[in-house]
């Protein structure tokens, strides 16, 4: 089932990469007492997610700070050293947080995986964006249909 809006996160850890190395953190770490905008994509590097999903946060990222948000967060269906390398090819490094979901346990947690077996990708989390406060959603946009529109940066401002 999908979580909804008013329901806390579920307890999971992320893979992150620091200059110290590859750590975990959890939930509680990322999100507890903090105004934080999550948004995912089914894949780093992948056309839509990295051409289009991706660079909207980076452009508007100043802005939905400045609507008081902490933190900003991508998670993907990935490992840490592709997400890693995927914060460096983009730029985004230091200026968003870069969730690795490696085995997709929290997007199956928050009910937001689908299977792209058919397009050789496995399983993979849907294209959503989520306001979470203290660990809390309070707003969430999935994407029904290819392409970003409701989870994309310009609908996020809109939420916030």
């Amino acid at each position: 089932m999908t979580i909804s809006v008013g329901e806390r996160l579920p307890d999971a850890k992320f893979r992150m990469m620091t200059p110290d190395g590859v750590v975990e953190k959890t939930t509680a770490e990322i999100f507890g007492g903090k105004r934080v905008v999550l948004f995912a994509v089914p894949g780093a590097f992948t056309p839509t997610c990295h051409n289009n999903h991706l660079p909207g946060y980076l452009d508007q990222g100043d802005a939905i700070k400045a609507k008081g948000v902490d933190e900003i967060a991508v998670v993907a269906v990935n490992d840490v050293f592709v997400m890693n390398a995927w914060a460096k090819a983009t730029g985004g490094e230091g200026k968003m947080l870069f969730l690795a979901d490696g085995a997709g346990a929290f997007t199956k947690a928050v009910g937001l995986d689908v299977d792209l077996g058919p397009a050789g990708l496995g399983v993979r989390s849907r294209r959503y964006a989520m306001v979470v406060e203290d660990g809390v959603v309070s707003a969430l946009n999935v994407e029904d249909a290819p392409g970003v529109t409701v989870s994309g940066a310009a609908a996020v401002l809109d939420l916030l």
